[in-house]
């Protein structure tokens, strides 16, 4: 969102370049994922509760994070820019409308609406920001990517947030597998901003889907004092660098991580316990002993409202219940999912279709039952890509099936799924070891 378009300032000059200086700023961390942009929206609505810009700033905000529990401020500020913005074509108003369709519980029409400002107004980086955030949640893996490129024309280098225009489109090139230009695009963001958190996320993403667990380590230990404290990307780049380690592996120093900068965050939201359900679960595939951490885990689980959350947030709440035994915790959070046609994969949000089966199927693996695994995620696996993360994070599910298959003992199946992963991956410790074990269980896999 650029200053003008919606800046309707009153009062001394310097007050007004005050306020801009202080809304710019917030929006400068919105787009670079550091500090807490929230917060400094509040602040600045507190000194000037009119603010137009700034109600913009704290919806999209809202629903970029996906923040439910601040749905009444989202309410206010949409009830506050629509009295002060009557004509439904300010781009004020239009930013409204947008957040408002989120607010009724329609995050299509909300991406298709801020979505639609981009198209109008490329250098609104705001409903840019905020359309790729949804275009993410929503699993349109294509639009991460298409949707940067038709904006990138109209941007240049000297544009304040261009690193951040770059940074969303690496992460979408990344998330469509065109990784060279990805890792391209996430460097020339690095050239502007070297300490840019979404920059760096977007290259990661790029080594992990390539194998390069060594360099992976060396780059996030480079760029750690940039990422690893009050970013937005502070758990999930130690994630990131969980994942090289176990590659590596070095499964005891991924646990360190895991204990030093995930399970050591108080009061972690949903997406950090989501990333420590995933870690130790791809610990657990590798039947490494992680102590009491399941039974801890499952403790901050058990602390959280499920209701209303996206299924990407239960799945994980299920994969620690199962991992530490606790059924009826596991069957609570299970029971609130939609039970969909799995077979119709056109439907609108596809993370509600493969909810159940997926965590059918974890429930199933943690119970010992791997045949009923494999069963469970035979007829979706292909479509685990779309299970409300990014490709990194939804690997969770295609390695659960392979190694379901394995345990299984069903080489045909493994056999095509290991080979899979091995033509991805070719220099992965991990697919070596599948491979050899895959040698172990008959002679069909052949």
């Amino acid at each position: 969102m650029t200053a003008s378009p919606i800046l309707s300032p009153a009062g001394p000059a310097r007050a007004v370049a005050d306020l801009q200086s202080r809304r710019d700023h917030a929006l400068a961390l919105l787009l670079t994922h550091r500090g807490d942009p929230l917060a400094e929206i509040e602040r600045v609505l507190a000194d000037d509760p009119h603010c137009v810009p700034c109600h913009c700033l704290r919806a999209a905000a809202i629903v970029r994070a996906d923040a439910v529990t601040a749905r009444p401020r989202l309410a206010a500020s949409l009830a506050a820019i629509e009295a002060a913005c009557p004509d439904t074509n300010d781009p004020a108003r239009r930013h409204a409308d947008a957040a408002r369709a989120w607010l009724e519980g329609d995050p299509a029409l909300a991406a298709e609406r801020y979505g639609a400002i981009v198209i109008d107004r490329p250098h609104d980086v705001l409903a840019l920001a905020t359309a790729h955030a949804l275009d993410f949640r929503l699993g349109r893996q294509r639009m991460l990517r298409d949707r940067l490129a038709q904006a990138l024309p109209a941007w240049n280098a000297a544009m304040p947030g261009y690193a951040s225009v770059l940074a969303m489109y690496a992460f979408g090139l990344e998330e469509n597998g065109q990784y060279r230009r990805a890792e391209k695009l996430a460097r020339r963001a690095l050239s502007i901003d070297p300490r840019h958190p979404g920059a760096i996320h977007a290259l990661a993403h790029v080594m992990e889907m390539e194998g390069r667990a060594r360099e992976g380590l060396a780059f996030l230990d480079k760029t750690k004092e940039a990422w690893i404290e009050d970013t937005g990307f502070s758990v999930h780049l130690a994630w990131h660098h969980a994942l090289f380690q176990i590659e590596a592996d070095d499964s005891a120093s991924a646990l360190a991580t895991y204990d030093a900068q995930i399970a050591s965050q108080r009061d972690a939201q949903m997406p950090a316990l989501a990333d420590g359900s995933a870690l130790l679960w791809r610990l657990k595939l590798r039947n490494i002993p992680v102590g009491e951490r399941w039974r801890e885990l499952a403790d901050r689980w058990e602390r959280q409202s499920l209701a209303g959350v996206r299924p990407f947030f239960v799945i994980h709440a299920v994969i620690a219940f199962a991992a530490a035994g606790r059924t009826a915790a596991a069957a609570r959070a299970f029971a609130a999912l939609p039970r969909i046609d799995t077979s119709d994969a056109s439907a609108p949000l596809l993370e509600k279709v493969l909810a159940a089966p997926f965590c059918e199927a974890l429930l199933a693996f943690a119970g010992g039952d791997y045949a009923a695994c494999v069963e469970w995620l035979r007829p979706v696996h292909a479509l685990a890509h779309r299970c409300g993360g990014s490709l990194a994070q939804c690997d969770i599910i295609h390695l659960t099936f392979t190694e379901a298959a394995l345990r299984a003992h069903k080489p045909r199946l493994a056999g095509v799924l290991v080979g899979k992963r091995a033509a991805q991956k070719p220099t992965s410790r991990l697919n070596v070891r599948l491979q050899t074990r895959l040698r172990t269980i008959g002679p069909a896999a052949a």
